[in-house]
């Protein structure tokens, strides 16, 4: 009986919305319109990166290892979380025996695997059992090949479709784009409300 009076009126509120609209429009024709392209996909990556994003980003030269990098960028780290086989870790997300123990870590490291120049996301499909490592840490650490570098996003999103990959053996998968952040009415800018405070990528 609440649904129903709840459904009634809900559409009762639209129905009043429809009376009293007194112009639509037409949805915009969209045709012939073509997606944001680059000349330089991973120059304009690194600037909205560190721009737009808000996030760190590192050049790995050949010299590098990733373990050196990521002391470099996190030097007060004494956790760090990872089940990449490259990264000296003390937390692994594949074996943990209880998810909560990411949130000890005061990095997390993973593998992004398309990014994007026209808005810095990166995708990041599930690779690990316990998802958690990307959104737990303090900071996040992402390894990204600039061969994985795209224009917009459709283009992304036509490498996903095309890979059955990305989403084996976890049907997940999430663009990150930079460190956690939201702001209130007034405009005050928290950064690390619901995620990592701070991302760094490292580019390969």
């Amino acid at each position: 009986m609440e649904e129903e009076r709840t459904m009634s009126a809900k559409e009762d509120i639209l129905a009043r919305l429809r009376k009293n609209t007194r112009e639509t429009y037409d949805m915009p024709d969209l045709d012939g319109l073509s997606p944001l392209t680059f000349p330089d996909p991973v120059a304009e990556f690194i600037k909205k990166t560190t721009t737009t994003a808000g996030a760190q980003l590192v050049e790995m030269k050949a010299s590098d290892s990733l373990n050196d990098v990521i002391r470099r960028a996190c030097p007060d780290a004494a956790i760090v979380a990872s089940n990449l086989p490259e990264v000296e870790a003390q937390l692994n997300p594949d074996t943990v025996a209880d998810v909560r123990e990411l949130m000890k870590a005061d990095v997390g490291v993973i593998a992004g695997h398309i990014g994007v120049a026209e808005n810095a996301c990166i995708w990041i499909p599930q690779t690990m059992k316990e998802k958690a490592i990307c959104f737990a840490s303090q900071q996040l650490v992402i390894v990204l090949s600039r061969d994985a570098i795209v224009s917009n996003m459709h283009e992304a999103y036509a490498r996903i479709a095309a890979s059955k990959d990305y989403f084996a053996p976890y049907p997940f998968g999430t663009f990150i784009s930079g460190p956690s952040k939201t702001a209130d009415i007034e405009g005050a800018l928290v950064y690390g409300a619901q995620a990592a405070r701070g991302v760094t990528v490292v580019l390969t």
